[in-house]
C-alpha cells in the first residue's frame, strides 16, 4: 500500500477525520510468519491537537504451524489498529519537531506521509494466535516416534504395555474412539 499523505489533515481542525481502505495482496510480516490470504480492512485517520490518531481493523489469514502436529495451516486473524502518529516536521514552519521527549513514538515522515504497511504489519504480528490449532480435535505427534496421530489414529508401539490397573481406562478410551 502506498504511503498516505496527511498534510491536509494536519492543517485541519482537531476532530477532522478521513477513512482509508486497506487492501494488500502481500505483506511481509516476519521471517517465520507468512500471509495465507490478502489483508482487508480500513483505518480512520483523525486529527487531534498534536497528532494523527489511527484506528481501524484488518482481517487476514496467517500460515502458521499447528502447535500440536506442526502442520502449517491457515489461521484467520482480526487485528485492531490503534496508533498515534506524531509529526516529525512542523506543518506550518517546515522545521523539525523536537522528538527527544518521545523518542519511541510512531512518526509521520518529513513529507507528511504515514506508512500504513508498518502499522498493519505490527498489528497483524501482534494478533498472531499464541496456541494455533489446525482443528479443535488435533491429536498431535507421537511422543516416542513423532508420527502425526491425525494421519494414523491407531498408531501404537510394540512396547505399549498397559498397566493392568489401568486396563479398564484403556478399554473405555477404545470404545469412545
Amino acid at each position: 500500500m502506498p504511503r498516505v499523505n496527511v498534510a491536509a489533515l494536519l492543517r485541519s481542525a482537531p476532530g477532522t477525520s478521513r477513512t482509508v481502505p486497506i487492501s494488500l495482496a502481500d505483506l511481509p510480516i516476519a521471517d517465520d510468519l507468512a500471509l495465507a490470504g490478502p489483508v482487508e480492512g480500513s483505518v480512520r485517520l483523525s486529527r487531534t491537537g498534536r497528532s494523527i490518531l489511527l484506528r481501524g481493523e484488518v482481517e487476514t489469514s496467517l500460515l502458521i504451524p499447528c502447535s500440536r502436529c506442526l502442520v502449517p495451516s491457515p489461521m484467520p486473524v482480526t487485528a485492531a489498529i490503534d496508533e498515534e502518529a506524531l509529526p516529525s516536521i512542523d506543518i506550518d514552519s517546515g522545521l523539525p519537531v523536537d522528538a527527544s521527549e518521545e523518542p519511541e513514538a510512531f512518526r509521520i515522515d518529513d513529507h507528511h506521509e504515514i506508512d500504513l504497511d508498518e502499522v498493519v504489519r505490527e498489528a497483524v504480528s501482534l494478533a498472531e494466535p499464541l496456541v494455533p490449532l489446525c482443528r479443535p480435535g488435533c491429536r498431535g505427534l507421537c511422543a516416542e516416534c513423532g508420527v502425526n496421530l491425525n494421519d494414523d489414529p491407531e498408531h501404537r508401539h510394540a512396547g505399549d504395555g498397559i498397566d493392568p490397573r489401568l486396563a479398564a481406562l484403556a478399554d473405555l478410551r477404545d470404545r469412545l474412539d
